[in-house]
């Protein structure tokens, strides 16, 4: 599968690598195969796994599950050795740069495109879908792209 047919599901469906909000840390630890580093807040209560730029967030209870995540699209511009250590580890390349428009054309190839609410942030639009609660933020300002993201490329996505 490619990174942006991958991103599109996530979208669509709140779920990641199979991995979405209610999974536990085993399953995450099954589906993920990379390297990560967890922090834990001081009371014991949550905790962020972070894989350069994917995130999970988890609560903790009789086991650790997943409350939300993130894909930190941005992060990938100044680390394009993510993507190479990504793909090697995962299979999937994920693009320095996802233009919305591109993102939102593999969307509406699903069998169950999400509908989406927009909520203008002023530099950022955030593209809501409701149902599988997961918000893709896209750069509202009006520099092209170059070296760093450019007005309509996809800033990050998030659960939750």
């Amino acid at each position: 599968m490619s990174a942006v047919k991958l991103i599109a599901s996530f979208v669509a469906t709140g779920r990641l690598y199979g991995v979405g909000v209610g999974s536990t840390l085993e399953e995450l630890q099954q589906r993920i195969k990379f390297d990560f580093v967890d922090v834990v807040d001081e009371d014991g209560d949550s905790m962020r796994r972070d894989y350069g730029f994917i995130e999970f967030y988890l609560n903790s209870g009789q086991d650790w599950t997943v409350s939300g995540g993130s894909i930190e699209m941005h992060r990938l511009v100044a680390h394009e050795e993510l993507i190479e250590q990504w793909c090697a580890a995962m299979g999937e390349e994920f693009p320095k740069f996802l233009g919305w428009d591109e993102l939102r054309t593999e969307i509406s190839r699903l069998p169950e495109a999400p509908t989406f609410r927009l909520i203008d942030q002023g530099d950022f639009l955030e593209y809501r879908a409701p149902m599988a609660k997961v918000s893709v933020l896209v750069n509202n300002d009006h520099e092209e792209r170059g070296d760093w993201l450019g007005h309509g490329d996809v800033w990050s996505i998030s659960l939750g």
